[in-house]
Order: structure tokens, then C-alpha cells, then sequence
């Protein structure tokens, strides 16, 4: 979630330390590898980095993800050859992350920052003025880390959506899938979001909830009411007839009570994406 699976960061992680201590010496101690890595990225891929960074900037501010026009608005840019330019070659690159809206049109989709490292280092390092032994391990725990935690997991379970389909049992089944979200009107006087879901050939559609933990993910009753109320506003909103299950992607399980009982229609785990 911090280093992105690169083999050239993950070549400095020393077996017998923990995570937390690894990302300490790799990234906040001032001779780590990525302590001065950022500036030079975008630089080594692009011609006109500029662009490229005024774009990720601006996204990893808005975690839920910008339409193409909120970007344009936000950069101050011109809407023209060279502005998509950028945004498909950061798509194409893997840094950005394209998601088509479930039911609208594809001028509506959702761009969100994917590379790991950047969004890491935009989150912790850009603006962290403590450096040094420790400083991830204080920052663990605090509620900006759990902040981006859910973020940081979502572009994980993003990243292998073949792999959940195969969790799921229906990784030979025809699917498309996307986002969706619905802003109050007069019919439907609730708005919701949900970050990803999977439409099935076979008239089911598996909406996804994407939840970081170091333990068992717990449903609580707040929790499963805003879940219960998610789906429905779905259903009246959308109209749809077919069959909606819930599906938990987490680290390591949901923990079994009366909420994830009632609720809950399948899961997937870090091992499954793995």
C-alpha cells in the first residue's frame, strides 16, 4: 500500500524488520531510498512533468476520485488536445485510475491516483516536516492514517478485480463493473455512493464495500444501518430487478455477528487477491 509492489523499492525492505520499520528507513530516514524519489519520477517518464504533477496533485486531495471537468477546473487548464494528453498518458502509465459510472455516460467517470507511492508520498512525505527513526510508527494508528489505509487498500482491490471475480466464483461469468453514485432528487431524496460494483450475466449484482483493518473488519450497528440504507437507496434509485449481494473485501475476514449475518452475501480477503 505504501511502495506499490515495485521491485526496485521493495529491494531495500530488510527481513526481520517490521513493516512500519521498514517504511521508516526507506522512506523518512534522509538516506532511504524514496526519501528524494518523487521529484525525479515524473521527470524520468514524461516530457513536461508539470502537467503530470499539477494533475496528481490535485487528485490525491480528493480521494473519492474527480470527473474529467472537476480535474480541468481544479488545474486551471484549457479543455483540449493536450490536457487529455496528460490525463491518458497518466491512465495508460498506471498512476491514474480510470472508473466508468455503472449507468452514466463515460464523460462521467471517475479519475482517481493509483500509484501507490505517490499517493503516499503526497499523504505523509511532501509535507512532513519530522524525519527520521520512528516517524511512521508515530504516525500509525492516528485517524489520517486510517484515512488513507481505506484509500491506499481500495486501489489494491482495484488492481485485482480478476482475482476477486475468482473469489467470488464467477470469474467465467460475463461482468462489466464500475462506480455509481446518487445525488438527492424529488423520487429519491438520498444520496449514496459505492465504489465499486460487479453487474453479472446472470442477474446478480455484487455491491462491493472495500474496508482496511489490522484484524477482523467488525459491522457495527451504525455501520450496518448506513449499509442497509446504501442498498436500498440503489434499489429505488436504479430501479433494478436483479438480485443485490453484499460483498466484503478486507484484509483478514469479517468478524461473525447478527449485522454480518444478516447482511453480509460473500467475501473476499487479502489472501484472495494475493
Amino acid at each position: 500500500m505504501a511502495l506499490g509492489g515495485i521491485p526496485h523499492y521493495l529491494k531495500e525492505v530488510e527481513p526481520g524488520r517490521s513493516a512500519a520499520q521498514n517504511i521508516d528507513a526507506i522512506c523518512f530516514s534522509p538516506s532511504g531510498l524514496l526519501a528524494t524519489e518523487f521529484p525525479h519520477l515524473y521527470a524520468a517518464l514524461f516530457d513536461y512533468p508539470e502537467r503530470h504533477l499539477e494533475i496528481i496533485r490535485v487528485l490525491a486531495s480528493r480521494p473519492a476520485g474527480l470527473t474529467r471537468q472537476q480535474i480541468l477546473e481544479k488545474t486551471s487548464r484549457p479543455s483540449g488536445g493536450r490536457s487529455t494528453a496528460t490525463l491518458d498518458e497518466l491512465v495508460e502509465s498506471g498512476f491514474v485510475h480510470r472508473i466508468d459510472p455503472w449507468d452514466k455516460a463515460r464523460r462521467d467517470a471517475l479519475y482517481r491516483l493509483a500509484d501507490e507511492f505517490s499517493l503516499f508520498y503526497l499523504r505523509w512525505m511532501d509535507s512532513q516536516r519530522r524525519r527520521g527513526e520512528g516517524t511512521w510508527l508515530n504516525l500509525r494508528g492516528t485517524p489520517a492514517w486510517r484515512a488513507w489505509s481505506g484509500y491506499a487498500f481500495e486501489n489494491v482491490c482495484h488492481r485485482h478485480l480478476a482475482k476477486m471475480k475468482q473469489a467470488l466464483g464467477i470469474a467465467g461469468v460475463e461482468t462489466t463493473h464500475g462506480c455509481w453514485f446518487h445525488r438527492p432528487t424529488e423520487r429519491v431524496d438520498e444520496g449514496a455512493q459505492i465504489d465499486l460494483l460487479i453487474d453479472r450475466r446472470d442477474d446478480v449484482i455484487n455491491i462491493c464495500e472495500m474496508k482496511f483493518a489490522d484484524d477482523e473488519f467488525v459491522i457495527d450497528k451504525a455501520y450496518a444501518r448506513e449499509l442497509q440504507r446504501k442498498l436500498d437507496v440503489f434499489r429505488r434509485a436504479t430501479q433494478t430487478r436483479k438480485s443485490l449481494f453484499l460483498t466484503m473485501v478486507t484484509t483478514f475476514g469479517v468478524r461473525k455477528n447478527s449485522y454480518a449475518t444478516d447482511l453480509v452475501a460473500s467475501e473476499v480477503t487479502m489472501d484472495d487477491l494475493f
